[in-house]
């Protein structure tokens, strides 16, 4: 059962789909941040210091964006550094398996073949 868990769990679909979860929500509370923290600041100028929220000026919080992106930036390198030992990992197992032995059908048909190409030289 846990072989199975590991073909799963390891299997590249299913690695791909997690990394991209991870990354979406990360660059989720950058978009979040950028609306938050710069866009809405900025439109509150523009309407005369009114924020559309609760109708008061806020200071633009551009630390907060700032964080965000830094955050952004760990979760993606972290993920980054997942995958790659992963990736190893995945190697090290595809390099074990022999080389598959030749159907007994395949060797029947390269003799019958190799057998005609004789008799068309003759």
């Amino acid at each position: 059962m846990w072989n199975e868990f590991k073909k799963f769990a390891f299997k590249g679909n299913v690695l791909d789909l997690a990394v991209g979860v991870i990354i979406g929500a990360a660059f989720g509370k950058i978009v979040s941040s950028l609306v938050a923290d710069i866009i809405m600041p900025i439109v509150g100028l523009a309407t005369f210091g009114a924020d559309l929220s609760d109708l008061k000026y806020k200071v633009i919080a551009y630390g907060s964006f700032l964080q965000a992106v830094v955050n952004f930036f760990i979760t993606a390198f972290a993920i980054f550094v997942f995958v790659k030992i992963i990736n190893r990992y995945r190697k090290k197992e595809e390099a074990k398996p022999a080389a598959p032995t030749p159907d007994v059908k395949e060797e029947l048909l390269k003799e019958i073949r190799d057998l005609l190409k004789e008799k068309k030289r003759i």
